[in-house]
């Protein structure tokens, strides 16, 4: 019985558990306008790669419950002592010390708004959201950055006010485990596994 990888760090170390490579026989490719005459064979892989997130590993944490973290430079000296940041990032930009980490949810349950927006009909491989995607640009009260996400329910307009959600059963552990939504929509409307 097979069962997928699995990956946990223990003593420092990556231990990996599981299945990660799973043989699939070549199949032949051949061209169909000369006699079937054989150009080669198809040499599918399965490939497990192993991201870490290191320092941002507490941002995709708190999406799953709930929590939309930030960052803050606190460094003493810095020109940007005080500047917050989403995306997040674990580092200043202009000082390179360590940012601290913040909780901007309340912050963006109640400033969030569309910067900017674009809709996208077509994409690209591997995309798990339904089509159209709605991308938006975020900005937040006192934030120095814009966030990019996508919008889950209704249409993007400028200066729109939205609230975070998020993925909080069966999450995903990435970005699209944060979704924004118009403010004043009912929890009953938000896509399954969403919460406010």
């Amino acid at each position: 019985m097979s069962m997928f990888g699995q990956v946990y760090v223990k003593d420092n170390k990556y231990k990996l558990k599981g299945e990660f490579h799973h043989l699939t026989p070549n199949t032949p490719i051949r061209d169909a306008d000369d006699n079937w005459k054989l150009l080669g064979v198809t040499n599918p892989r399965d490939m497990t790669f192993i991201h870490s997130y290191g320092g941002e590993a507490i941002f995709f944490e708190s999406l799953s419950q709930g929590k939309l973290m930030a960052t803050r430079c606190d460094q003493d000296g810095c020109d940007s002592k005080g500047t917050i940041y989403i995306p997040f990032r674990t580092h200043c930009p202009d000082c390179l010390g360590k940012n601290s980490v913040i909780d901007l949810t309340d912050i963006a349950k109640t400033t969030a708004k569309v910067h900017t927006f674009m809709v996208c009909e077509r994409s690209g491989a591997f995309n798990v959201l339904e089509k159209p995607i709605k991308f938006i640009n975020i900005e937040f009260d006192g934030v120095a950055t814009i966030l990019m996400s996508y919008l889950s329910l209704g249409e993007p307009e400028f200066n729109m006010e939205v609230v975070p959600i998020f993925k909080t059963t069966g999450p995903t552990f990435t970005i699209l485990d944060l979704s924004w939504v118009p403010k004043g929509t009912s929890e009953s409307q938000l896509p399954e596994g969403f919460t406010f």
